[in-house]
């Protein structure tokens, strides 16, 4: 018979799921007491915050017949954290955890959850960083929370504000494999029927690999500006664009190998590559300006260029045009948008 959580008490839930987190030099005082106890070892710490809704973020089961396991939530949870950490040029150094599960949901899925969290950690080599303490409380739908910590350890942090014109801008990560995964779970093929390549897809839609060594070596290496390309290309260069009162303009040349790694995909779903690679969101790559194209550091593509912002053209070119020229009508993810 399947254990579900109204089926135990909170501190038996807790109980379960605390031998599968491990600790950090960072955590002083981890789980089991009302807070955390964290390091701080230059007196300054970096902190975001996401949550993943079920029916919003994530489906319980898709429409390919894929059920989203705990364990993708809990690695997806701490990948999409971690990345964000890594965008100021900092270390992750620890997590906490809300999660509002409702009673119906499997013990082993929230024991997945937990497994899931570990594994990203460790997979993506946050070295450094553990799960420091959380919450567990009852509602209708699945909702993970996760707040991570990080350390800038004796640096500047790296702003959106601070491209400046004649800067290169450069991508470490993937574009646009996040937003096929999606579309393949979205759609009627099933998962046993995929090509090493869908699979691929759906896996990293899933499982999300920022390059979390990338952004420490952007900061060392002169980064004027980053963020997290969470929402797509588009919209997040759009934000560095506004942070920075300037223009970025897109090399479709460059990103042609990211389009061209997408085309099997799209020609078997019916999809256009261009609009995953610009506008499609949560491969959490990082996306950041160097004042010259030799300061790129490993794992860095050059992508475009920055450009002086008139308010003639939009604050996001493609090839100095507008997007629409490469069949894009959507500008990334936006969380209200109908």
């Amino acid at each position: 018979m399947t254990l579900t959580v109204a089926e135990l008490s909170e501190s038996a839930l807790l109980a379960r799921i605390f031998p599968r987190l491990k600790g950090s030099e960072s955590v002083l005082l981890g789980p089991g007491d009302d807070a955390a106890v964290l390091a701080a070892p230059d007196g300054r710490m970096v902190v975001s915050i996401d949550t993943q809704v079920q029916d919003k973020d994530f489906r319980l089961q898709w429409p390919n017949g894929y059920r989203t396991t705990g364990y993708d939530v809990g690695f997806k949870a701490a990948a999409q954290n971690l990345s964000d950490i890594n965008a100021m040029g900092a270390v992750p150094t620890s997590l906490v955890v809300s999660l509002t599960l409702p009673g119906t949901t499997e013990v082993a899925w929230v024991e997945g959850l937990a497994e899931g969290l570990v594994a990203a950690i460790e997979e993506l080599g946050a070295t450094d960083c553990s799960v420091a303490g959380g919450d567990l409380s009852a509602g209708a739908e699945i909702v993970v929370t996760v707040a991570v910590m990080g350390s800038l350890e004796g640096r500047a942090p790296v702003l959106r504000s601070g491209a400046r014109v004649g800067d290169v801008l450069a991508l470490a990560g993937s574009a646009g494999v996040a937003a096929a995964g999606w579309a393949l779970l979205e759609g009627p093929t099933p998962s046993s029927k995929f090509t090493p390549a869908m699979a691929d897809a759906a896996r990293d839609f899933c499982h999300p690999r920022p390059p979390l060594a990338a952004g420490p070596a952007a900061a060392l290496a002169g980064a004027t500006a980053m963020m997290d390309v969470s929402d797509g290309l588009l919209r997040d260069a759009a934000r560095i664009a506004a942070a920075s009162g300037v223009r970025v303009d897109l090399d479709p040349a460059a990103l042609g190998a990211f389009v061209d790694k997408m085309a099997p995909i799209a020609a078997v779903v019916g999809a256009n590559p261009w609009a995953w690679v610009l506008s499609g969101g949560e491969d959490h790559g990082l996306l950041a300006t160097f004042a010259d194209v030799a300061q790129l550091p490993a794992g860095f593509t050059a992508i475009g260029s920055i450009m002086p912002g008139d308010g003639s053209l939009p604050s996001v070119t493609v090839a100095g045009g507008d997007a629409s020229g490469f069949g894009v009508g959507t500008a990334g993810w936006d969380h209200f948008a109908v």
